[in-house]
């Protein structure tokens, strides 16, 4: 089995020192940024539409990450863009929506079509972020549909690049042990 597929003409590209797990799927038109990891059985699918995740980004287990096509509905479709520093929590779903940098999506939390969430969002653990919602920046969001609850304190705002670089040292643990090949 192998993780990186072409699609189309398009490989995906990873970032020096990215990690994809030998389980996970990356399907066409995917950049995936340095010190990135890709967790287990997760399904990350350019294929109509490109995504581009930034550096120390961490998609965790059994996450989805697809597109909106470009077609009569939506004439630009929605390309999937990630920041730099997010956490991706396990079995997360983010479809043709824009994520900012130092956020973490909680898990189980679904981020639909055209979503924006901006730099310095958390959204809690099992969340609908409707389509075309827009997370303003330094809040924390739960529920479903998520419902601003208040600001983010210092301690949250740190968590973000700490979570970044706990997820950079375990990807390079897996990546000693050789879990990026099957």
């Amino acid at each position: 089995m192998t993780a990186i597929r072409k699609y189309q003409g398009m490989t995906p590209r990873l970032g020096e020192r990215a990690f994809v797990d030998h389980s996970a799927v990356v399907i066409g038109d995917v950049e995936i940024g340095a010190d990135s990891s890709v967790w287990p059985l997760t399904v990350i699918r350019g294929d109509m539409h490109r995504i581009r995740i930034g550096a120390r980004t961490s998609v965790q287990d059994a996450s989805v990450l697809h597109i909106t096509h470009a077609g009569p509905f939506n004439p630009e479709g929605f390309p999937l863009l990630i920041g730099d520093d997010v956490t991706i929590a396990h079995k997360v779903m983010l479809h043709g929506c824009s994520i900012g940098s130092r956020v973490l999506i909680g898990m189980g939390s679904i981020v639909m079509d055209g979503a924006v969430v901006e730099d310095e969002v958390i959204v809690g653990a099992g969340s609908l972020v409707p389509p075309g919602k827009r997370l303003e920046s330094g809040f924390l969001y739960v529920g479903s549909p998520v419902k601003q609850v208040r600001p983010l304190n210092d301690k949250e705002r740190a968590f973000f690049t700490y979570s970044a670089a706990n997820y950079v040292k375990l990807k390079d643990l897996h990546l000693a042990e050789g879990y990026d090949r099957s």
